[in-house]
């Protein structure tokens, strides 16, 4: 069977498949057995180290130290019980799709397409926001402003890096990861001897309702902070993405994706108490790199020192590590998805070192353009945005699958099951509409994002499904059945 001539079938509500043959996915094949449970866990925490080193603080001015503690606290929850039902999903659904394909099997091609639309929505912009601070940092470091050069420089880099092969890639990934996690040790170790409780609390009290030196801006504060709380755990739940390319998922994922989730709820903690409790909560929450900041300031160590040119200089790689490892993410979503037929089948291509050059490439282009804008907080916003989207539709997909496919082998079950996925998901509705409150522009954004992809998949690409695709089959398998009855 060749690619130019596939066989058709037909799904129930319009949707139209075609079986593609063996030189169709020749063509987009990744390699496998390339990471065990450490890397993965390490790609977790690679994903979400730079959200320690910048971006977390400007919830300080949103919510107060207390407002962002408190968002903290419910976010890491919701992130923990909806990794705990992930850690069954990527058990039971092992393929590249990760999020796209759990909430395809739970809820049919649409609730597939939206799902991996909001998670290439969060994975597009995160690098482009990890790019902003990263040419803080180097501005910090070298005293110039090199603007542009510096995202070309790191996309050009980054992106290369991954095409060179996906084990080399993420042996390097976790190297970078492991230095960037010894910044992070030796900036508590300098902190803490400056540390005051009262700079917690140094942001005056507003006049709203509620308002207090622990909670500065009021009660809505906390709601106002959930999105930058986020920034402390983004991306963690892409470890899925990794499927195909493990060596054994329904042993190693649970594994990998729960102890990333555990080292970075002590970070984040860590971190939060830390920074403003040696600089203040009110010199930190407008700065580009508060770590560098924090060991600087007036409150601590009063200028530039030799601890804080090796955190801003090694603290760097954690920024890199994120923006490396979501590169990577962003790839395998784009190559699932295309694989699939959702969209453009051309961006699954892969090359002889079995990498999707295309899927690297494309949402890289797009990622430079939007991080010469130079919007970090804006693009935070939009990114956590099309995280919450996914957060919903696929803690849904968890619950939806319980009950829908009781018998389906699940090699790790969800502590507490559907009423754990259930708190993640009442928790990512409420992070959602948090942000409206904070910038409406994040609206305008995502909806003429998928309003676009919504009529490219409505017009185009529903009517060209590939059926054979890992995380088709079973659509495939249920429509015969259908059929024989």
């Amino acid at each position: 069977m060749s690619d130019k001539a596939p066989k058709r079938i037909h799904e129930r509500g319009g949707i139209d498949a075609e079986i593609e043959g063996a030189e169709y996915f020749e063509k987009r094949q990744l390699e496998g057995g390339v990471a065990g449970w450490l890397l993965l866990a390490g790609l977790g925490v690679a994903y979400v180290i730079s959200g320690d080193f910048a971006g977390w603080n400007f919830g300080l001015g949103e919510g107060g130290w207390g407002g962002l503690l408190l968002a903290t606290a419910v976010m890491a929850i919701m992130y923990l019980f909806m990794v705990l039902g992930l850690a069954e999903l990527s058990s039971t659904i092992s393929t590249t799709g990760g999020g796209y394909a759990f909430a395809r099997r739970a809820m049919g091609p649409w609730g597939g397409f939206l799902t991996g639309t909001a998670i290439l929505i969060e994975y597009a912009i995160a690098p482009a926001a990890i790019a902003n601070f990263i040419g803080a940092y180097v501005e910090s470091l070298t005293g110039f402003d090199v603007g542009w050069v510096v995202f070309l420089v790191f996309y050009a880099v980054f992106v290369g890096l991954h095409l060179w092969g996906v084990g080399e890639a993420l042996r390097l990934m976790f190297v970078i990861t492991a230095i960037a996690v010894v910044a992070l040790v030796v900036f508590v170790g300098a902190a803490i001897p400056k540390f005051d409780a009262s700079n917690l609390t140094d942001i005056p009290a507003t006049d709203a309702f509620g308002a207090s030196a622990f909670l500065p801006f009021g009660l809505v504060g906390i709601w106002a902070a959930l999105p930058y709380a986020i920034w402390f755990f983004l991306a963690v739940e892409g470890v899925p993405l990794a499927a195909e390319e493990s060596k054994d998922p329904a042993r190693d994922m649970p594994k990998g994706i729960i102890g990333a989730m555990l080292t970075l709820i002590v970070f984040a903690f860590v971190i939060l108490l830390v920074a403003p409790g040696a600089a203040g909560a009110q010199y930190l929450m407008e700065s580009g790199n508060p770590l560098v900041e924090a060991l600087e300031a007036p409150e601590a160590w009063g200028g530039q020192n030799l601890v804080s040119q090796f955190i801003n200089l090694v603290g760097l790689l954690g920024l890199i590590a994120s923006f490396f490892s979501i590169i990577y993410a962003y790839s395998r979503q784009t190559f699932a998805l295309s694989r699939a037929g959702y969209l453009p089948r051309f961006l699954s291509l892969t090359g002889k070192r079995k990498t999707p050059y295309v899927a690297l490439i494309v949402p890289g282009i797009i990622g430079f353009v939007m991080a010469v804008l130079n919007q970090g907080d804006l693009l935070i916003l939009v990114a956590v945005f099309g995280a919450t989207i996914s957060y919903i539709m696929m803690t849904l997909s968890h619950i939806i699958l319980r009950y829908k496919e009781p018998e389906l082998a699940r090699p790790y079950r969800t502590p507490g099951g559907v009423v754990t996925t259930g708190i993640a998901c009442a928790l990512a509705v409420v992070a959602l509409i948090a942000g409206f409150l904070v910038d409406t522009r994040v609206v305008t954004i995502t909806a003429i994002v998928y309003a676009v992809a919504i009529a490219y998949f409505g017009l185009y690409s529903r009517h060209h499904i590939v059926a054979s695709a890992p995380e088709e089959e079973f659509a495939l398998i249920e429509s015969s059945e259908s059929e024989l009855h």
